[in-house]
């Protein structure tokens, strides 16, 4: 039971790192290049739907792997600092991204601000610091797995 829940968990945490990377680095500069309302809308819709996905995802995570440093001693160092990690991932976005995010996901080219690429950008910014967070968490994960 142990080891399939340090596999769970590292497969949680790392499809969750391809996915939050994919936005970073291939689907918003995809948005970015596409003409002015075009990319504004699918970084809207993009908001919407991993908005819905995401506060799940990270919360389950953090809790994966939270049972995982409590069942498995051996590695608990790894797997806290993994957890820690994850939950900073949790306050960060809360803090941060989600803001952003609930008012980026209602803009449309008429009513968004004129601010809204400075808006996007700063997101960007954060959500780049989450992922290399992310990565460390699951890198620890990995570890902790050999």
């Amino acid at each position: 039971m142990s080891h399939a829940l340090e596999v769970v968990t590292t497969v949680v945490v790392g499809v969750m790192v391809g996915v939050e990377f994919s936005v970073a680095f291939v689907m918003n500069p995809i948005f970015n290049a596409l003409p002015e309302d075009s990319g504004q809308l699918a970084r809207a819709h993009g908001g919407r739907m991993l908005g819905a996905v995401m506060p799940f995802w990270y919360i389950g995570s953090l809790v994966l792997a939270a049972i995982w440093a409590v069942v498995d001693h051996g590695a608990a160092g790894l797997v806290i600092t993994a957890g820690a990690l994850l939950a900073l991932t949790v306050i960060m976005s809360v803090l941060l991204l989600v803001p952003i995010n609930n008012r980026s996901k209602t803009w449309t080219p008429e009513n968004r601000p004129a601010d809204w690429k400075e808006q996007s950008n700063r997101w960007d910014r954060f959500h780049y610091i989450r992922v290399a967070i992310l990565i460390a968490a699951f890198a620890l994960l990995a570890a902790a797995l050999t």
